[in-house]
């Protein structure tokens, strides 16, 4: 995962522990972090791990449940030494939900907007950075204020391809031309490397499927 905000340099480059999806009964792993946006804009509720690792930057994993065409928060899980007083450093999960969102057994996410993508199946590449690795097959789902709006599965090179038309059509967009006036503004980058940039995670700058 990328994040952006007036600059392309931050990466996470040791592959991360995933946000969980359920759907259908069944789990998939999140190559997206719904609530990362939250946080950004309320950072002082972002729960405080004492644990750190560089495959979890962000210091949470979160699970989402997405039923009935809703898609809802159902934990928040951190990392904290099994005992203080231990020499063997034993941790444990622990869920800080009710501490985010204190009286929610489950959150709906009416504020969020975006494209879930969610591999599965067989890896066919390792990459040791973030959520650069390539699956087997992939889910994703397109979430407007909370509802699924969208669904798609397919298989990695159907996806490759996908993630190609979506960035060709995110190009012919207001938000596009926007958003390359800032970075060139704010940063010393070239056109090549943005775009390189961006179409590596269209998904992440792209609220709803450009591409069919």
């Amino acid at each position: 995962m990328v994040f952006l905000a007036g600059a392309l340099t931050f990466t996470w480059g040791t592959a991360q522990e995933p946000d969980i999806l359920v759907f259908q009964g069944k789990e998939y792993a999140l190559h997206s972090n719904p609530l990362e946006r939250y946080f950004n804009d309320h950072p002082e509720k972002r729960p405080e791990a004492p644990l750190r690792s560089t495959n979890l930057w962000r210091g949470y994993v979160a699970r989402f449940e997405l039923t009935d065409g809703k898609l809802y928060l159902t934990d928040i899980l951190i990392q904290k030494l099994k005992d203080d007083t231990a020499q063997n450093f034993e941790t444990v999960w622990v869920s800080v939900l009710a501490d985010v969102f204190p009286g929610q057994k489950q959150v709906l996410l009416d504020w969020y907007t975006g494209i879930l993508v969610c591999p599965y199946g067989k890896l066919v590449n390792y990459v040791h950075m973030g959520y650069g690795s390539t699956y087997e097959y992939y889910k994703l789902f397109e979430i407007t204020t909370g509802g699924l709006t969208g669904e798609k599965d397919m298989g990695y090179e159907a996806y490759l391809e996908f993630r190609k038309r979506q960035f060709e059509a995110f190009q012919e967009t207001e938000e596009y031309q926007e958003l390359v006036r800032k970075l060139q503004e704010e940063n010393d980058y070239s056109r090549e490397y943005i775009d390189g940039f961006l179409s590596a995670f269209v998904t992440e700058y792209t609220s709803r499927f450009l591409a069919d």
